[in-house]
């Protein structure tokens, strides 16, 4: 299986409901430069690879 398979892409909503914050709280990560790094669709919709929301998270247990 190629990596482009298992590396399934998340929306902003599944996102937020694994993290339990407020989407507020996300999407000022996210204009302050935070939050992880996600891919705009040309419709506009966003989505994060599930690999990157990983290494994200694991950057923060570093930093705690």
């Amino acid at each position: 299986m190629s990596a482009r398979v298992v590396d399934e892409k998340l929306t902003i909503k599944e996102v937020i409901a694994d993290l339990r914050v407020p989407p507020s709280t996300f999407y000022r990560w996210r204009q302050l430069g935070k939050g992880p790094r996600s891919i705009k669709l040309p419709n506009g919709d966003v989505r994060i690879r599930r690999s990157e929301y990983e290494r994200w998270l694991t950057e923060r247990e570093d930093a705690a």
